[in-house]
């Protein structure tokens, strides 16, 4: 009896601990853009800050792989495919030819823009996303998140994940994994 008393004991205690962990984490996350300006609409309204369906979201700006600075703010008015991902993920290897595709074939037409923010400060160097970028044949923008801030306002665990935002720059979707063509053209037609 003793023993299964001991054995209860230790299992709440590591309930405890690994609970403690999560939520730590999870706090870290909570507010990366404290104390700093944020984009006009985050600025005037920080109630609507947040990553969930339909939440503002959280602006940022970056340097792209080719030297240009953009803002997702930039992008207010089109459909946007926000997509987190590194150059050594399995996962973000397979859907790359299918975001690539969906741009060619799509973006003009349906008002969309694909930003494939590289989680830069997790990757193994610019040259291996360069390689990375120039072996799939990427022509879409590639901004670099070379200090973990984006990823930390959008609470990137899993790569790759996708946000889709709509026109007025509220979040719809997020899809955590893959995605194929069929799945871009689904998501990014239920956009408004």
């Amino acid at each position: 009896m003793k023993k299964i008393i001991g054995l209860l004991v230790i299992g709440f205690l590591i309930a405890i601990a690994t609970i403690s962990f999560v939520k730590n984490n999870i706090d870290e996350k909570e507010d990366p853009f404290e104390g700093e300006q944020m984009g006009t609409d985050m600025a005037e309204n920080p109630a609507n800050k947040g990553t969930g369906k339909g939440d503002q979201a959280p602006d940022f700006t970056l340097t792209t792989l080719d030297g240009k600075e953009v803002s997702l703010s930039d992008y207010k008015g089109k459909k946007v495919v926000l997509n987190f991902w590194t150059s050594w993920c399995p996962p973000c290897k397979a859907e790359m030819p299918h975001m690539q595709n969906f741009y060619e074939d799509m973006t003009d037409e349906d008002n969309v823009e694909i930003l494939a923010v590289n989680l830069t400060s997790n990757d193994h160097g610019l040259d291996k996303v360069t390689s990375f970028v120039d072996d799939y044949g990427l022509t879409f923008p590639i901004p670099l998140d070379e200090d973990g801030r984006v990823e930390n306002a959008y609470k990137i665990i899993p790569i790759p994940t996708t946000y889709m935002i709509d026109t007025n720059g509220i979040i719809q979707n997020k899809i955590v994994g893959p995605m194929d063509e069929q799945m871009l053209i689904d998501y990014v037609d239920k956009l408004k």
